[in-house]
């Protein structure tokens, strides 16, 4: 290329018309050069490409090559164009004012190009989370990951800029680290919940719609996870709104995990004289006659205790969904007191035994 370019030129006075037209002419030269390279780039990338990757299970690597394909192929011609320009013996302020503008172009295509490919595998991501744990999962963790992927693409992009009009990259970075941490310490709480909700997204120990207790016993369901706080609708239709530091911070009970089941328990004491198998026999079966009740895991009934005045007996059940616990616990209480008149079994009152010693 180098000597076909020295053949247009040779045999020209600089400044004369023929060495212009010569010059712009191997300007041209190169410029086509690139261009039918690029129409060579599109063609492997649309033609041969497919058939290698027809080979992968996956169809990430066929959408990231049609993502990525067109600025491919406007990148190769803008090269040429960028080389195509040095070339030419302008004037140096011009010279570096033209390439500078090609230049920046490039840099935007090859930042566009690397978003490109960046997107496609963040949405095969959030596919991903949202069939592993449920759908509205994606939404909540990869707009987080596009903002910070975006961030370092534009700072990239900027830095490379910077360094190719030979300014001082490092007292830039200096400066912004200088900034970064004084903003950092004026926000370190905020930071610390944004970085807890980041982990929270991506840890997943809870979902939207998951109930959840907490260490203080307070409990409900989880109505959003945010980049600083976690909000909680309680059963008595309050809203908590905690920060996310305290949550990765605490121990937290999920009923919803590893699925919707959830165990009752039904506490009941009876009198001394009660005949124990007969209780557990009939609180069993009670728990049977409620449809809520699961049939496998069975319900089933210990004698827990000694009481002061009665016989500690416990049912468990289990339900196929917790937010039916309560409403089930309730008829199972009205089908034991019912069962319990018509076996004869009583349900002792407290009793206290007080003796009197009087002085003769």
């Amino acid at each position: 290329m180098d000597n076909i370019l020295e053949l247009f030129r040779s045999g020209a006075d600089e400044g004369s018309l023929v060495f212009w037209l010569k010059e712009l002419l191997s300007a041209v030269v190169i410029f086509t050069f690139y261009w039918v390279l690029s129409l060579i780039v599109r063609y492997l990338l649309t033609h041969w490409a497919p058939r290698l990757t027809s080979f992968t299970r996956t169809d990430l690597d066929d959408r990231i090559l049609q993502r990525v394909t067109p600025p491919t192929c406007l990148l190769v011609v803008l090269a040429g164009l960028y080389f195509a320009v040095k070339s030419l013996p302008l004037p140096e302020k011009v010279h570096v004012a033209l390439s500078g503008a090609v230049f920046i172009l490039n840099v935007i295509v090859v930042s566009n190009i690397a978003w490109r490919g960046i997107d496609e595998l963040l949405e095969w991501y959030g596919t991903r989370l949202a069939e592993r744990h449920g759908a509205g999962v994606d939404r909540q963790v990869i707009p987080p990951l596009e903002k910070l992927i975006t961030i370092f693409l534009v700072g990239i992009a900027l830095m490379v800029t910077l360094r190719h009009f030979n300014y001082d990259i490092l007292s830039v970075v200096t400066a912004l680290g200088i900034g970064s941490l004084a903003i950092g310490m004026a926000a370190k709480d905020t930071l610390a919940n944004m970085i807890s909700g980041f982990t929270l997204m991506v840890d997943r120990p809870f979902r939207i719609g998951d109930r959840v207790q907490l260490a203080s016993g307070q409990w409900g369901d989880v109505s959003d996870i945010g980049l600083r706080t976690t909000k909680i609708k309680t059963v008595d239709n309050t809203l908590l709104i905690i920060p996310n530091s305290e949550l990765c911070n605490t121990t937290i009970i999920n009923m919803a995990f590893p699925d919707m089941r959830a165990k009752g328990r039904v506490n009941v004491g009876v009198g001394y004289g009660s005949d124990v198998e007969v209780v557990k026999r009939i609180l069993t079966e009670t728990a049977l006659e409620i449809a809520e009740v699961l049939r496998e895991p069975a319900p089933e009934a210990f004698f827990v205790s000694f009481g002061e005045s009665a016989l500690n007996m416990s049912l468990f059940f289990w339900v196929e969904d917790y937010a039916r616990v309560f409403a089930t616990t309730d008829r199972i209480n009205e089908r034991i007191i019912t069962r319990f008149r018509e076996e004869g079994i009583t349900i002792p009152y407290p009793t206290r035994t007080v003796f009197l010693e009087k002085d003769h």
